[in-house]
């Protein structure tokens, strides 16, 4: 199959109001932690909202569930691809995530089968994107570019939940 995107998905994500809140729901009902917590505001260049340039900020916590990460949100702006899909006071899922090698391509892919791109930003030397994958998934797709260190991180944030004792459950 000639399509861009690796198709593992690696992690799931929701949008709360409360990153730390939904944290403790997620290590005292389902046992899931810890949690690494960053908070971004001004972190991101070359930032679009719907093909706009525009502004993201955010509160993300990373735990790991087995073989998937769960990312919790807490969008700082209004206009984003997260309120797109989840008003302000809900919560509720909003993506899964897939490692890109080209995200050029996969924005030519996703946009050409009617998949607009609703958010698209870097960070260091990192990319990202939101596709509009709702009609879809129910959902919207992430991809983010892999490279080395992002990938340590995330195997750094698995390794602490493996035989993780219920201490420190919010990491920053």
């Amino acid at each position: 199959m000639d399509k861009p995107t690796d198709r593992t998905i690696f992690q799931n994500a929701w949008v709360v109001d409360d990153v730390e809140a939904a944290c403790l729901k997620w290590v005292n009902e389902m046992g899931v932690g810890p949690f690494f917590v960053t908070e971004y505001r001004d972190a991101f260049t070359q930032v679009t909202y719907r093909g706009v340039p525009a502004r993201l900020d955010m509160i993300v916590a990373l735990g790991q569930a087995g073989p998937v990460q769960i990312e919790l949100i807490q969008p700082l702006v209004d206009r984003c691809a997260y309120r797109d899909s989840v008003p302000a006071g809900k919560m509720g899922f909003h993506h899964m995530c897939v490692w890109t090698e080209d995200i050029e391509a996969d924005t030519s892919y996703f946009e050409k089968l009617g998949y607009p791109t609703a958010n698209r930003g870097v960070v260091g030397d990192v990319s990202f994107a939101y596709y509009d994958t709702r009609p879809l998934m129910g959902c919207m797709l992430e991809v983010v570019s892999r490279r080395a260190g992002v990938v340590e991180r995330f195997r750094e944030i698995a390794a602490a939940s493996e035989g993780w004792d219920g201490s420190q459950p919010i990491r920053t």
